[in-house]
């Protein structure tokens, strides 16, 4: 028998959900405008019956920083916006390496290559296409770690390209819903972004692609854009939450434009439009949300997260996030790489000095954590 909430609209969703059908935008809507407690808790019934009670860790590299010629209203990265940031070229395939295999100690089963431009053409920049190329391969053949990339912009035969040389998962973020995007982003289009995705998807890798909260989109943009990754099908769903960065369009603000409550009732409305997939609790969480509210998400359907450091700002222990995870009653997926959490917690307690980790230097202008 399944758990019922006591609330309608959650408890025929969640029936609907575990009977095979397939939610709808009108759902989708319907749910957003429910007690924050029944949908999380229904979310959750959807999570044990969909997942294994585990949390599926994934790590980025910054492999080339900063001076995009793109115009992302959150990026600390565009060369229109005076963030401050480190800027370098592609770091080299042994960089990269070193990299994943610090994630791969650290409990990644995933570790994602990006780098910070339009699209890395083969074409017009065949160096640069190389050693990417290199790079992928030196990360699946000396690590366990399942390799992705977030490399902007592909045609059809460079995502065939990628999917032939071993690359599980291609990430290409929507941000956003189709209205809304064209506030955030002016030098590409929301069209851009969804042939990639297609391309990728048609190349045979899985896709990673989500959505950042509180850029000023309504309720209903939230739900349009995972209605959209419906269409796409998507196997990882990343959930940003907006850090907002000095001398980005966005970096006013000292919070997300969303309330807590929100980020956790939108969490819980995508893993019942995505029953399957990933729901993955990305950048941002650390700023806006408190430590002992982090794991909200993860009891309201979240069982995915980014660990270690972000593009340009510095991320959260793995080690906490290990314990985030715990907190809410699930383990740390262990399938891909085996590790021990455990000596993951103890070894963060006392690190020793960092090595390079490709981090940015751009400034967060959160001051506080989000309201109820």
């Amino acid at each position: 028998m399944v758990y019922e909430t006591g609330n309608r609209t959650v408890d025929n969703a969640v029936r609907g959900v575990l009977d095979g059908e397939t939610l709808d935008r009108t759902d989708g809507l319907a749910l957003l405008a429910q007690p924050v407690d029944a949908l999380a808790a229904g979310a959750d019934v959807v999570r044990r019956h969909f997942s294994d009670g585990t949390v599926d860790a994934c790590s980025i590299v910054n492999a080339k920083a900063g001076d995009c010629a793109e115009d992302c209203g959150f990026c600390a990265q565009s060369a229109h916006f005076d963030t401050g940031i480190d800027t370098y070229g592609f770091l080299g395939p042994e960089k990269v390496l070193e990299a994943a295999k610090r994630a791969e100690a650290d409990g990644a089963q995933r570790f994602g290559i990006v780098v910070a431009e339009k699209g890395v053409s083969k074409e017009h920049r065949p160096d640069e296409w190389n050693e990417i190329v290199k790079a992928i391969r030196l990360v699946r053949d000396e690590t366990d770690v399942e390799v992705d990339a977030s490399l902007g912009l592909l045609t059809q035969a460079e995502a065939d390209e990628l999917a032939d040389e071993g690359l599980n998962h291609y990430n290409h973020n929507i941000e956003t819903s189709r209205r809304y995007f064209p506030e955030v982003v002016g030098t590409h289009s929301f069209e851009d972004r969804l042939k990639t995705l297609r391309r990728a998807k048609n190349a045979g890798m899985d896709l990673c692609a989500g959505v950042i909260l509180g850029m000023g989109e309504s309720p209903t943009d939230r739900v349009d854009a995972a209605i959209e990754l419906q269409g796409i099908g998507v196997s990882s769903l990343p959930v940003n939450i907006l850090n907002p960065v000095a001398g980005t369009p966005m970096g006013d603000q000292d919070h997300a434009d969303i309330s807590k409550s929100e980020v956790v009732k939108t969490i819980a409305v995508y893993r019942l439009l995505h029953p399957d997939s990933r729901v993955r609790l990305t950048g941002g969480r650390e700023v806006n949300l408190a430590p002992d509210e982090q794991h909200l998400p993860f009891e309201a359907g979240a069982d995915g997260i980014l660990t270690g450091d972000y593009l340009t700002t510095e991320g959260q222990d793995p080690g906490d996030d290990i314990e985030i995870m715990q907190r809410a009653g699930l383990e740390p997926n262990r399938e891909v790489n085996d590790f021990d959490p455990a000596e993951v917690k103890e070894r963060h307690r006392d690190p020793d000095p960092d090595p390079d980790t490709a981090v940015g230097t751009a400034t967060s202008n959160a001051t506080t954590e989000l309201d109820d």
